[in-house]
């Protein structure tokens, strides 16, 4: 059995008073173990059932782990037969949607990421790249190894709420580990309001905010804040334990004669040099008592379900001590909660992260390695789908969201068309005229404010009847021996009618199966023997013809085969104005076929990439030719082809 080596953790030292926020053993907040161990159900150095954690390694309790380990048995087994694939990194994000509400909590994000290992690609030059200075001016090598004690391995970060509401305390729950364990380690947990990004073409940074490289808070003459920027937890651990754990805000220097409301000023300020107009000024609560909290790792904690690959590209399944270190903060407490700062649940506090480590314990030592900067705080956005791009005349359709999120809102409307309902609200609409229909989304009901919308328009066909004969309730599921079992039911006969069933790998191009004649009223029940096919994911719907050659189709079903650990695609800025970001996650190496398409089907945009394993991002620029509008940006890998839109800005 596994004994806990407790760590200390030193209280901070602020200005105008002393605030005890020391915790020096093991605790649970929000339901989540901060106890330097991975383990759900697992507190320290004990089952202990309940307790939420980043994975599991144990057997039953109540208690959820945070991170989508899809596909972990597969990088194990491969990094145990192709070493060199150690040395790719990757990332996953939470297994359950953003802004979902688990076991009366609220999950708002989370994400853990492994580094480039040994000769790093994202790594600061040798010299003097510090905090407070513009990332424009930092300077990155193509590649370069860096001390042990420095190498970030693996990240994780994890935000949520002690409870179902948006009046209950925010939490930050974030991790790192690294490959030397001795001597004193410094690091860096940067956010930042806009969306920055590293260009790992030309090994600069963009996107960053317009203070000084920034963004800065911006206060009234009473202190209330008019606008939230960028944040930065800085953490020192000593040789035994986390020994400094500090929060600071991007501000004009002229604020610090301001008293704010919602926290106090803890009397540092650090620029890009001295006399600097804008710099990190740190920060410490109104109210005593503990906000934060840290620990280090014992020896042979569990590494969790992806391993952990050390510097010289050993596979580890366990941590030695310290290795891995672990600490939370109380965002609520220390005044950085948007409900507590702009009187708004329901705003980001910030949109990207960017870990790094520092040469010593100056605030503005040389910094050493980063992570990122990766997107957080991303709700999945209102998607819309339809069985009836057509409708009947006299007929009804359903209009349904395809990623509905169980926290959020959705209402719909229409200016030229029905909706059959006295209320407009949920994630389902039924239809019995053409038109344009808009679902808009809030992230959660209390919000008032507009996070996504979707457009779907329905056209009408004169020639065709209301089918009483579409096939109803069609669902499909994955059973043993490689057999997807297909359900459906009707409520109307009529000889010589039948049903298609057809299959599609990308959801768009379906072939047909198997034709089902339509024999009876009551359920109708198939199989689809699927040995020998290996994508990650397959649809299926139904399609119906009648005597007359009136054909319908119904809803289409997706169904997980393997892990979707192949890729993981994102565009970024979206809207677009100049150009974006295009950036997926590969388990392998791959020719990628990338296409642009309009909303008419024609392709605008077309290359074929050599996509490595580990994560790849190319940056599109935008033709003059491509008008104001939405496109759909697609990946084809093999035979698998993935979407996702993207709109062209004015």
């Amino acid at each position: 059995m596994k004994h806990f080596l407790p760590c200390v953790l030193l209280s901070f030292l602020f200005w105008q008073q002393q605030l005890s926020a020391q915790i020096t053993t093991p605790v649970i907040k929000a339901n989540f173990g901060v106890d330097a161990d991975l383990r759900s159900n697992f507190f320290n150095g004990f089952l202990q059932a309940g307790n939420d954690d980043w994975f599991s390694n144990t057997v039953g309790g109540g208690g959820e782990f945070i991170i989508d380990t899809t596909g972990a048995a597969a990088i194990l087994a491969r990094y145990n037969s192709q070493p060199a694939s150690r040395m790719q990194p990757f990332f996953r994000g939470m297994r359950k949607p953003q802004f979902s509400v688990v076991n009366n909590y609220m999950w708002i994000d989370g994400i853990f990421i492994r580094d480039h290992h040994g000769d790093d690609s994202t790594v600061f030059a040798s010299g003097s790249n510090k905090n407070g200075m513009n990332p424009s001016a930092w300077s990155t090598p193509v590649s370069q190894g860096i001390p042990d004690k420095n190498d970030i391995l693996d990240m994780y970060m994890h935000v949520r709420r002690a409870g179902k509401y948006t009046t209950d305390s925010l939490w930050l729950f974030g991790g790192v580990s690294i490959d030397n364990t001795t001597g004193n380690r410094y690091f860096d947990f940067e956010m930042y309001q806009t969306d920055i990004y590293y260009d790992h073409n030309s090994l600069r940074f963009y996107g960053y905010g317009p203070d000084a490289g920034h963004t800065a808070w911006q206060f009234d003459a009473a202190g209330n804040i008019l606008k939230a920027g960028d944040i930065i937890f800085t953490a020192e651990y000593g040789s035994s334990s986390l020994s400094l754990l500090e929060a600071r805000i991007w501000i004009n220097q002229s604020s610090l004669s301001i008293t704010p409301v919602s926290f106090n000023w803890g009397g540092s300020f650090d620029g890009a040099s001295s006399g600097a107009t804008y710099g990190y000024a740190n920060i410490s609560p109104k109210t005593a008592g503990a906000f934060y909290t840290g620990l280090q790792c014992s020896n042979n904690t569990w590494a969790g379900a992806f391993g952990v690959v050390l510097q010289n590209n050993t596979l580890a399944t366990t941590y030695s001590a310290k290795q891995f270190m672990e600490f939370s903060v109380n965002l609520s407490k220390l005044g950085l909660d948007p409900l507590v700062i702009m009187n708004d649940a329901c705003a980001l506090p910030f949109r990207r992260i960017l870990v790094k480590s520092r040469a010593s314990t100056s605030f503005t030592a040389e910094l050493k390695d980063f992570v990122g900067p990766f997107a957080f705080f991303r709700a999945p956005r209102a998607e819309l789908s339809t069985n009836f791009p057509t409708l009947c005349q006299q007929g009804v359709g359903e209009i349904w969201l395809s990623n509905p999120v169980s926290t959020s809102m959705y209402t719909w409307s229409t200016t030229n068309g029905h909706i059959v309902a006295s209320t407009v609200s949920g994630d389902t609409i039924t239809i019995d005229q053409p038109g344009t229909y808009v679902v808009s989304q809030e992230l959660m009901d209390s919000c008032g404010s507009v996070y996504a919308t979707d457009t779907v328009v329905i056209n009408q066909n004169n020639n065709c009847e209301i089918l009483k004969y579409a096939p109803q309730n069609f669902s499909a599921r994955l059973m043993k021996n490689s057999q997807v079992l297909l359900n459906w039911n009707c409520s109307e006969y009529a000889e010589g009618q039948y049903y298609e069933i057809e299959r599609s790998f990308n959801g768009f191009d379906f072939y047909p199966l198997k034709k089902v004649y339509h024999t009876s009223t009551g359920t109708y029940m198939e199989t689809d023997d699927i040995k020998g096919l290996e994508p990650p994911e397959l649809f299926y719907r139904l399609k119906y013809r009648n005597n007359g050659g009136l054909i319908l189709y119904s809803n289409i079903v997706k169904l997980m085969i393997r892990p979707l650990q192949d890729i993981r695609l994102s565009v970024n800025p979206n809207p677009v104005t100049s150009h974006f970001r295009m950036r997926c996650s590969l388990a392998q190496q791959a020719k990628a076929e990338v296409s642009i398409i309009s909303s008419s089907g024609a392709v605008l945009y077309h290359t074929v990439e050599n996509a490595n394993a580990g994560i790849n991002e190319w940056i599109i620029n935008r033709n003059s030719a491509w008008t104001a509008g939405q496109y759909i940006v697609q990946v084809k890998l093999n035979e698998a082809v993935y979407r996702t839109k993207v709109i062209i800005a004015q």
